[in-house]
């Protein structure tokens, strides 16, 4: 029986706007290396990942392909344009894949590049789960208290922790499905979703979608002070 060829789509099309800076968070230095490189490198070093893409705006396409060629990030194969959404960028990395020669329904592991501490485990995990049930969602089980409130004054309800998982990435299909979802959200006139995990679950209603365990060094970096978390992680693992 043939492996199934396993791609990593890395998801780089974000603008930022929350970290206040004229770069990208994706592409913003940190300990000499753009965000970008480490998530690239998670997945280079991955024995299980057979290639690389990236999708993102085409003014930084010499960056992600310089970024990749100085660090020898071999298993890059190219880059597709993103999105005014990252819905719309999505769409565009799944339609480019589609179009690419020779792939026989391979298993897509959609990954936000804004998550640079993914691990070897994690990505393991998720295999494995997509092996077992044909579809992975990286999760993490919440430890929080969560109130309802509509309004955001006051709350009349609360959810318990013991239901909640927060979705991460990646996120891991076959091609063809989710070529599909993208259809239905056509068909449904669906334009917007949090993510893709919201999104198959909104077309697909009745499908189980498998959590493959996740950690919380696996954030997304959202605001200025995950910057510097991850900036003091990196450099704590380079004293290492």
């Amino acid at each position: 029986m043939d492996k199934t060829l396993n791609i990593a789509l890395l998801l780089a099309g974000g603008q930022g706007h929350r970290m206040h800076s004229e770069r990208p968070k994706q592409f913003m230095d940190v300990e000499g290396q753009p965000v970008i490189f480490y998530t690239m490198l998670a997945f280079q070093r991955h024995p299980e990942v057979d290639r690389i893409y990236v999708v993102c705006h085409p003014e930084w396409a010499d960056f992600v392909k310089s970024t990749a060629e100085n660090g020898r990030i071999g298993k890059f194969c190219g880059i597709f344009p993103a999105g005014d959404t990252s819905i719309d960028s999505l769409r565009n990395g799944i339609e480019g894949l589609r179009a690419e020669a020779g792939l026989d329904n391979p298993a897509i592991l959609t990954h936000e590049a804004v998550r640079p501490l993914v691990s070897a485990d994690i990505i393991s995990r998720n295999l494995g789960v997509f092996r077992a049930h044909g579809n992975a969602i990286t999760a993490v089980r919440s430890n929080e208290a969560y109130m309802v409130s509509p309004g955001g004054t006051y709350s009349e309800q609360c959810i318990p922790r013991e239901l909640l998982y927060r979705a991460q990435t990646p996120l891991t299909f076959h091609l063809d499905e989710l070529a599909e979802a993208f259809s239905r959200a056509e068909r449904h006139s669906i334009r917007h979703s949090q993510s893709l995990y919201t999104l198959v679950a909104e077309v697909f209603p009745s499908k189980k979608l498998y959590i493959a365990p996740g950690t919380e060094l696996n954030f997304k970096l959202t605001l200025p002070e995950d910057i510097e978390t991850l900036k003091a992680l990196v450099a704590y693992r380079h004293r290492d």
